[in-house]
């Protein structure tokens, strides 16, 4: 079996050279529109500031804007008040960090927010500049890390359900089309793909049998035409494009334009030197990989390889 992940380094370089910093979104909220440009002006150099002049109209923002790292409120405005406004954000969005600005002493209030979860910080009016900076700061960085926590758990849990599905099908006497047909379909769910294909190969040429993932067509065989999947079963390492429509060497595979895939990642199926099929996932949207998800798919497709020469006809 080949035990190579040179290539994944190749490709993180790749991810991490098109990949463009983002500034994190916070949404402020004041029913004082001086306050509310006060705030704007002090946060929008370093953040994509989102503003709402009372809670309602904020949470009408959240649901056109989704989620957003931390959320600066006022305690005391009309309708509502800034903890019950806070409160209606926990269920849809708990990773969001929220601070409440209050002017007067509603100790009650406060401590029961804080307690609950719902509020991480709160600062009196008229606040320092400089101690609304550091602890927004804080707090966009305790938002990066339960996001962290969250997707590492998340892909954790995928992942075993992955390993579960192929060390199954290793053991189970079962056809080879179903075979291939539940490897896709768990490598689909498990990187969240549109569509999978695993197809066969046979004297380094793609062949009809396949098993399939979501929206792929199970009669075309457009593989035989994508230079990623030709230099994948060539160089017997993985191929991928994050950005298909500006990726100029794939110009000319019809299927990407047609069916709005944005991105692809193809991998060879190889045993003893020998590749015996390709892997390939694609996506409708610009996708990319964190390193321990490029470990994660080269060493799933070794398990595949072993599942497939026990049933390779």
């Amino acid at each position: 079996m080949d035990n190579r992940i040179p290539e994944i380094d190749k490709i993180r370089c790749q991810l991490l050279t098109r990949e463009k910093p983002k500034k994190q979104k916070i949404l402020v909220v004041d029913d004082e529109q001086d306050n509310l440009d006060l705030l704007y002006r002090t946060f929008r150099r370093d953040f994509n500031v989102l503003k709402a002049d009372s809670g309602m109209n904020a949470l009408q923002v959240l649901a056109l804007e989704g989620e957003v790292a931390v959320i600066i409120s006022d305690q005391r405005m009309p309708e509502m008040k800034g903890t019950e406004f806070l409160s209606k954000t926990v269920p849809q969005f708990p990773d969001t960090v929220r601070i409440i600005l209050t002017g007067f002493t509603d100790i009650e209030d406060l401590v029961e927010a804080i307690n609950t979860g719902q509020v991480y910080k709160y600062l009196t009016k008229p606040w320092d500049p400089g101690e609304l900076k550091a602890v927004v700061q804080r707090a966009a960085q305790t938002y990066d890390l339960l996001k962290q926590r969250t997707e590492e758990l998340q892909r954790t849990t995928s992942q075993i359900a992955l390993l579960r599905v192929l060390v199954q099908v290793a053991q189970e006497s079962i056809s080879l089309e179903a075979k291939l047909n539940s490897v896709a379909k768990a490598f689909g769910e498990s990187f969240a793909a549109d569509s999978c294909i695993l197809r066969l190969i046979e004297g380094n040429a793609l062949v009809a049998k396949q098993g399939t993932y979501g929206t792929t067509s199970t009669v075309e065989n457009w593989l035989a035409e994508d230079p990623l999947t030709t230099k994948a079963i060539a160089s017997q390492q993985m191929q991928i494009s994050v950005n298909v429509p500006n990726d100029q060497k794939l110009a000319g595979v019809a299927h990407y334009s047609a069916n709005g895939i944005q991105a692809h990642l193809i991998i060879p199926i190889t045993y003893r030197n020998k590749v015996l099929a390709v892997l390939s996932l694609q996506w409708k949207q610009p996708h990319t990989f964190q390193e321990d998800e490029l470990k994660h798919v080269h060493l799933s497709c070794q398990l595949v390889a072993i599942a497939l020469t026990c049933t390779h006809e």
